[in-house]
């Protein structure tokens, strides 16, 4: 029985984290500035930030330890770009962390200046999850990664399944 491998199932916490969050940034940077929600609200979006660096860095770590096996059937040059792209993201995850950190301390008009400036950066963040999770996926789907041998064709989903109906 082959081994499922780690980086699959833990790719998508901090992919789905960096859609959810510059929602949740928005929405907590209203109801803080409009309608006089206290600091929990951005405390949430600060935590779900941190909670997607985690796991982004969980996410590039076990994808490099199974670089090895991938580059037997992938070529060196899609692999780089997947991974540059994550170390990409990651940085920019952290550095946005570190901005919607600095919204819970200060003077009220800076938090604000810096809660916004931090729900920018959360859509920046999406920005570079998508890109990452394009390359992963290109990976999979173009490349062969997860497989042996080459990728199916479109239209061919069912080309590698045996027939159940004795070969007619």
């Amino acid at each position: 029985m082959a081994t499922v491998p780690l980086h699959p199932a833990l790719v998508h916490v901090p992919l789905a984290l960096a859609v959810l969050v510059p929602l949740a940034a928005a929405v907590a940077f209203w109801l803080m500035t409009k309608r006089g929600v206290g600091r929990g609200a951005w405390a949430a979006v600060v935590a779900a930030q941190a909670v997607l660096v985690m796991g982004a860095i969980l996410a590039l770590r076990t994808g490099g330890a199974e670089e090895e096996r991938v580059e037997r059937r992938v070529a060196e040059a899609p692999l780089e770009r997947h991974e540059e792209a994550a170390q990409v993201f990651v940085f920019g995850a952290g550095a946005v962390l570190l901005v919607s950190a600095l919204g819970l301390v200060g003077p009220a008009r800076a938090r604000r200046w810096t809660m916004l400036a931090a729900t920018a950066g959360t859509f920046a963040v999406a920005a570079l999850a998508v890109r990452t999770g394009k390359g992963g996926g290109e990976l999979v789907y173009l490349h062969g990664a997860a497989g042996q041998g080459a990728p199916l064709a479109a239209g061919d989903e069912h080309a590698d399944h045996d027939d159940d109906d004795g070969g007619r």
